[in-house]
């Protein structure tokens, strides 16, 4: 198996996406997903981010899903610690990346979320401490950031295809249920029973 055709399998939604006539994947809150092969990747976000990541070389491309834990879940120093497990959710897809043959050299990012779409968790700014992470994070690992649609209060809906660095995004102006807040609410519940094991949180 050649590099280009490896995948890293932490999610496990395949599905065939019709509209667009290529498989695709759907990444859930804590997953990531990397590939070289020419498909798509998907997410609905609301509070939570997503970065994707390529290069723009090779085409060998990811993204994740992922929201730091606010200061309930969190001992000692907060913004530490939250901080950690962000570097921790970024730093397994990018390993991850250059494991399947990625140079870091060649990575160009583009990210998105951080609405404020979660009743009850608009004190915490949960969106945008996401975004500010996201955005930090990439400047201080010298990532090049090739476009951004972040805060705002609605959901929204990422295509990435990481082969060619095509994005598509649709904001969710009338969501009818409460699915993508019930998910993240779930995974708000998953981070703080997480432990923390050495100097990484495991989620």
């Amino acid at each position: 198996m050649s590099n280009h055709d490896y995948e890293e399998v932490v999610s496990p939604n395949r599905y065939f996406d019709r509209n667009f006539n290529v498989e695709a994947v759907k990444i859930l809150p804590g997953e990531y997903f990397v590939t070289g092969r020419d498909m798509v990747l998907v997410t609905v976000l609301g509070s939570c981010v997503a970065a994707c990541i390529r290069d723009k070389v090779s085409g060998i491309g990811g993204m994740n899903h992922f929201m730091l834990p606010d200061s309930n879940s969190e001992g000692g120093n907060p913004v530490g610690m939250a901080g950690r497990y962000g570097s921790y959710a970024m730093e397994l897809m990018i390993n991850q990346l250059l494991k399947s043959g990625a140079r870091r050299c060649n990575l160009e990012a583009k990210v998105f979320g951080g609405g404020n779409v979660l009743r009850g968790f608009t004190v915490a700014n949960v969106g945008q401490r996401n975004s500010e992470f996201v955005l930090d994070y990439l400047h201080n690992e010298n990532i090049e950031l090739k476009a951004q649609d972040l805060l705002d209060i609605y959901p929204r809906k990422v295509y990435y295809f990481p082969k060619t660095g095509r994005t598509l995004v649709k904001q969710l102006r009338s969501v009818h249920n409460d699915t993508i807040v019930q998910r993240e609410q779930q995974y708000i519940t998953r981070i703080r029973s997480s432990g923390v094991q050495g100097d990484v949180e495991l989620f």
